[in-house]
């Protein structure tokens, strides 16, 4: 007989979030000892505008997704491929540019200009056009 998700008992939810939250240290640590090899004991990541430690705006880094030792960005960067996290980078502008007349204006459009400068200088950096000489 197949058990149904709501059949599941809290004994048995809490095994499973148990197993997770251990899986998710050894990952998350895992993850984080990579990023600082990759950059190279910089505090935070090379892709950050070179005002960014004079103060945390909505637009450069939100408080809501700098709570632990690595930002949210470099997390996402680290566990996509090239190929990947420029999709990433590059949806995420075009949902800040299109949705920008209806939600926060110009905030918005600075957001996806963000994302566009951190595009490039990523795609820059790994030669994705292949135009390093």
């Amino acid at each position: 007989m197949t058990r149904r998700l709501n059949d599941t008992t809290p004994e048995e939810w809490d095994a499973v979030a148990r197993k997770w939250e251990n899986k998710q240290r050894q990952t998350d640590s895992d993850l984080y000892s990579e990023i600082r090899k990759r950059f190279k004991g910089e505090k935070g990541t090379v892709y950050k505008p070179t005002d960014y430690n004079k103060q945390y705006n909505n637009v450069h880094s939100p408080a809501h997704y700098n709570q632990g030792q690595t930002e949210c960005i470099d997390a996402i960067e680290a566990m996509l491929s090239v190929e990947e996290y420029i999709g990433y980078l590059r949806g995420n502008s075009m949902k800040y540019r299109w949705r920008f007349r209806y939600k926060n204006g110009f905030e918005d459009l600075s957001k996806a200009q963000w994302y566009e400068q951190r595009l490039v200088k990523f795609m820059e950096d790994h030669d994705v056009l292949g135009q390093k000489g």
